[in-house]
This record gives C-alpha cells, structure tokens and sequence, in this order.
C-alpha cells in the first residue's frame, strides 16, 4: 500500500482543511460529509476544536486530540486538488 504522507495542515473555514503532502501536492478536504459517515466526528462543531488540527506522528494522517483523527489516505482519496507536484 502507498502511503501519501501529510506534510502539514491547515484549519479553512466550512469545516474544510488544506493538506499538503511529502509529494509537494496540495489538496483541500471538506470534513463535512465526513460528520454523516462517521459520528465521533461531529465533536468537531466544539467551538475551537476544529481549529486544533496538527499532523500526526511521521505523517501517517491528522489529529485534533486522542480520539479524533483521519488518515492520510482517506484525505488524500477525498480531498480535491488545489495544486500538483511542482
């Protein structure tokens, strides 16, 4: 399995992340939908909590606290790209 590792992460308005990733591609997730897949994650609508988001250890996804986290496959299978590698 290919990993696509996360390089960082950034909190966008909308409930929306901007991942980049160790392959220079930048891609922006939308959580929202997430929320209907996956309960725990409404916790997320806690005022500042959504805001808490880091990259986890060696990249392997995104955490916002021990509990709430996502890979980084599923944000690269979900996220839409806003630029290529260069």
């Amino acid at each position: 399995m290919v990993f696509h590792k996360v390089k960082s992460v950034k909190p966008l308005s909308d409930m929306r992340l901007c991942v980049e990733f160790d392959n220079f591609v930048i891609k922006t997730c939308d959580i929202k939908p997430l929320m209907d897949e996956w309960e725990i994650l409404n916790d997320l609508k806690t005022p500042g909590l959504f805001q808490l988001v880091h990259v986890d250890a060696n990249g392997y996804g995104i955490a916002w606290n021990d509990y709430l986290d996502l890979s980084c496959n599923e944000l690269w299978d979900r996220g839409v790209i806003v630029r290529e590698s260069p």
